[in-house]
């Protein structure tokens, strides 16, 4: 999550200061991620250090340092809102290699492990939706927040459940080789090494 982007759209609608930022980040967000107002200020520091922020120079010393946004902050929010974020290579995901180093494992049921881990995400699935039927409705951000969470979390118990049918499948058949796909498949989507 870019707190630096997610600052910069705050500071667009006007100077604030840095509890502000805090206490309306975690608002729009449905307060699902906490942020350290210690996390806030090294931002607006950088911020300000790359021409992205000004600050109230002449105010008091003390917490009520105002900050607003630059041209270039403006120009660098545009941008950042109108990237798509990279996702050619697939993320660094404990799960998914929890479960590559479970299939080479001598004494550990493979199937065991996907089971339990999609056990605890369906658990998950089952408190987010209580969470979205009490106050979903009364949070646009929240709302958001949860159906987001639950689109995620539904992805992970496919995946499991795909995973789990694959496993079961190379079990009954002779392994095929793997090396000489690795490269390809890494070529074919834009991994690099």
């Amino acid at each position: 999550m870019s707190i630096r982007h997610a600052l910069l759209a705050l500071l667009s609608e006007g100077p604030k200061y840095g509890l502000q930022l805090r206490e309306e980040f975690e608002a729009r967000t449905g307060e699902v991620w906490p942020l350290n107002v210690g996390q806030v200020y090294t931002t607006l520091q950088r911020l300000e250090r790359d021409g992205l922020v000004e600050s109230d120079d002449d105010a008091d010393p003390g917490p009520q340092k105002g900050f607003r946004i630059t041209a270039d902050g403006a120009d660098e929010l545009a941008s950042w809102l109108r990237t798509p974020p990279d996702l050619a290579a697939p993320p660094r995901d404990e799960l998914v290699i929890k479960i590559l180093v479970a299939i080479r494992l001598p004494g550990v049921d493979v199937h065991e492990v996907i089971q339990a881990h999609r056990r605890y995400v369906v658990e998950l699935m089952q408190q987010w939706t209580r969470l979205k039927d009490e106050e979903g409705d009364l949070d646009l951000s929240l709302g958001l927040v949860v159906d987001a969470e639950l689109y995620r979390l539904d992805s992970v118990v496919q995946w499991l459940d795909t995973a789990d049918g694959r496993l079961k499948r190379a079990a009954l058949e002779p392994p095929a080789p793997t090396r000489a796909t690795v490269p390809l498949i890494r070529r074919r989507v834009g991994v690099r090494r």
